[in-house]
């Protein structure tokens, strides 16, 4: 088997099984079909990634679909976003589709079922409708209307196309089954009256079709050889198959192939929210300034904050493609992020939270020029000029007036270099009348200029600060941002609603100064501000007003914040017993699990696996090739290492081998596994 093959996910495998089965190549088409009532977000770049990735695996048309069915809650304003937000991330699409376009088709196939008896019009309120449809363990009881005539049927069904009803009055229904364990087969609706403008098609249309009815036909008018959903839509798949089965004897000359759905699993952020119906609620409410607000895990709002195409689309291959449902460490986002701008931003100075420090002993109007290097990661990056002077600021936490050891920067009587610049030694501070300090005063050692080679400039000290000359120094507006949300599940909590747990102190603007090369930024440049973060020229940004947008720190701070569990009090030489032994029990027994006890099982061994030290995950690489649950263990456990210490699963020695063998091995919940790497 070629390593070509064996990295191939399980969509990839079952597109490759099906052309080995005959499928030609030519007909194979996928799209990825977008509803138009709220912008992408970062739980999109998956679907996107899927479906466009494989496009250009197999040179194979994708189609941009938006599922327009739903005029009160669709605007050209999302079409135009969602357009843009594909095209930045660096896709193009073969052909720009809109469900809408296939209103009267639809229509047309509605009324053929009708006049063969498998839909009718209902005329019951929509609560009496609910209660008929009994529950996953009863079945339902018909519809009083279901025995319509069909002549009655297609009169009614033409009224309320012609407007004839209120909303409400009557829907079509497809006839299928009430007593299908599937209780989306219980003759699902696929017409409802909506008297509304539609913002492609006015007011043409009063009746609109149902998401269910429209989604599969939509796929098979437009000959799409895989339909790849979300898991979400996996009790759908009977359903979308009954409807294309039934239409394609009406137009199988025009439409001769049938699409196959197949699912996937999500991708699911931890701190982050991902309904669209929430993030409008957030916009609306005020909460953030807009969907392209920096705090949104909205594709815009990523955009603006510094994210980069390469960024998100590393995090998407990195998660993976997988059939069950996981959530995913938004540090890992993070980590792509800086690995990502560690290579392209350039390096510069910039104090956000200044204190004055005078050099007394270098003279009073004299200005010298030190070169920066703009890129230690790119040396076609190049360096510019930063300007010193004798009045400097630099952050105030990097002053104390005393401090222990484990403090490395500026004190009374203590010496650091200035980044680029000399080694400084602080003598005394000023303070205004509260007792904060308003200015520090320091001298230099005239020889010990960084990269002279004199024997001063190669004394070692404790630490070296950023600072920006006073003289030419240039004001710009930060704005520093954090995670929206404090909880790392906020839309998991019985008790409260996702609302409760925004955090008050996402965003903070402040005044700050940047050195003079950066009075030219332009909006969408990325920048390094030396030892404070990433961060990106904000869309408000003008040559009077620079404003900075923090896209991320340049380590995870919120490591720090974050409760350690209780095994992690524990001796840091090796994890506890307990934690390997129970994996390694859990592992004994994985394979022969039913579904649903092996997928909780999977849950517990992936916590317990933060726990592991990396040669504890490398443990499991050598496990004979028979001992299924016990490899499926080790592969669970290493891809819930890799995602808790911000790493890939290259990184771990080993790791390479030992996830092929598995890609590569029969049994197809290895295979699954091992896909998300």
């Amino acid at each position: 088997m070629s390593e070509e093959t064996k990295s191939l996910n399980f969509i990839e495998h079952l597109i490759e099984n099906d052309l080995k089965k005959g499928m030609d190549p030519k007909h194979l088409r996928f799209r990825f079909p977008p509803e138009p009532n709220g912008y992408l977000h970062i739980g999109h770049t998956k679907a996107i990634g899927i479906s466009f990735g494989l496009g250009e695996r197999y040179n194979a048309p994708v189609n941009l679909r938006f599922d327009d069915t739903n005029p009160a809650k669709e605007e050209q304003e999302y079409v135009d976003a969602i357009k843009r937000d594909i095209t930045w991330l660096g896709y193009d699409w073969a052909n720009e589709c809109y469900s809408s376009d296939y209103f009267q088709q639809l229509y047309d196939w509605a009324v053929l079922l009708i006049k063969d008896g498998k839909a009718y019009v209902d005329s019951q309120s929509s609560e009496a409708m609910a209660e008929q449809k009994g529950t996953p363990t009863q079945v339902g009881t018909n519809s009083p209307f279901r025995t319509r005539s069909i002549a009655e049927n297609l009169d009614l069904f033409e009224r309320m196309k012609a407007g004839e009803f209120e909303e409400g009055a009557h829907v079509l229904r497809a006839k299928i089954d009430m007593e299908d364990p599937n209780m989306l087969m219980r003759d699902p609706l696929m017409y409802r009256i909506l008297k509304k403008h539609h913002h492609r098609t006015g007011d043409t249309w009063c009746i609109y079709p149902m998401y269910d009815w429209t989604h599969g036909e939509s796929d098979y008018i437009e000959q799409i050889s895989h339909s790849l959903c979300s898991l979400e839509f996996k009790p759908h798949r009977k359903l979308y198959d009954w409807f294309k089965n039934q239409v394609h004897p009406f137009s199988k000359e025009e439409f001769p192939r049938l699409p196959s759905q197949t699912e996937f699993a999500r991708l699911n952020l931890s701190y982050t929210i991902m309904s669209k119906r929430k993030l409008l609620q957030l916009v609306e409410e005020g909460v953030v300034g807009g969907w392209d607000d920096p705090r949104m895990p909205t594709i815009s709002g990523l955009r603006r904050r510094g994210y980069t195409p390469e960024s998100i689309k590393k995090f998407v291959e990195t998660a993976g493609v997988a059939k069950r449902e996981n959530v995913i460490d938004v540090s890992l986002l993070e980590f792509c992020i800086r690995e990502d701008l560690n290579k392209k931003a350039n390096r510069v100075m910039a104090v956000l939270d200044p204190v004055k420090l005078v050099v007394t002993n270098y003279p009073i109007g004299k200005e010298e020029f030190f070169d920066a290097e703009n890129n230690p990661e790119d040396i076609k990056a190049g360096s510019h000029q930063v300007p010193f002077s004798r009045e400097l600021y630099i952050e105030k936490d990097d002053f104390k007036e005393e401090a222990g050891n484990k403090f490395f920067r500026l004190t009374l009587g203590g010496e650091v270099r200035l980044k680029n610049g000399y080694i400084i030694k602080a003598e005394e501070v000023i303070k205004d009348g509260s007792g904060n300090i308003t200015e520090i005063r320091c001298t230099y050692d005239p020889e010990s200029l960084s990269g002279s080679g004199t024997e001063a400039s190669l004394r070692k000290v404790k630490g070296t600060l950023h600072w920006v000359s006073i003289a030419h120094a240039v004001e710009a507006e930060v704005r520093v941002y954090d995670r929206l949300f404090n909880d790392e599940a906020p839309d998991s909590h019985k008790d409260k609603t996702f609302m409760d747990f925004v955090n008050a102190e996402s965003l903070a603007i402040s005044k700050g100064f940047v050195e003079p090369y950066l009075a030219s930024a332009i909006p969408g440049d990325h920048l390094q501000f030396q030892r404070l973060g990433y961060f990106y020229v904000d869309d408000d940004s003008t040559s009077e007003q620079l404003v900075f947008n923090k896209t991320v720190g340049l380590r995870d701070s919120w490591a720090k914040k974050k409760p350690k569990p209780e095994l992690s009090q524990q001796p840091k030489q090796g994890t506890p017993k307990s934690v390997l032994s129970e994996i390694n029990r859990a592992g004994k027994k994985l394979a022969n699990l039913p579904n649903e006890k092996r997928e909780v099982m999977i849950a517990k061994i992936q916590e317990w696996a933060k726990e592991l030290t990396e040669d504890e995950v490398k443990g499991f690489f050598n496990t004979a090739a028979k001992k299924i649950g016990t490899r499926l263990a080790g592969l669970e456990s290493l891809h819930s290492y890799v995602l808790h210490h911000n790493k890939t699963y290259r990184d771990v020695e080993g790791a390479d081998e030992f996830v092929e063998k598995a890609k590569a091995d029969i049994n197809e919940l290895l295979q699954t596994s091992a896909s998300r790497f």
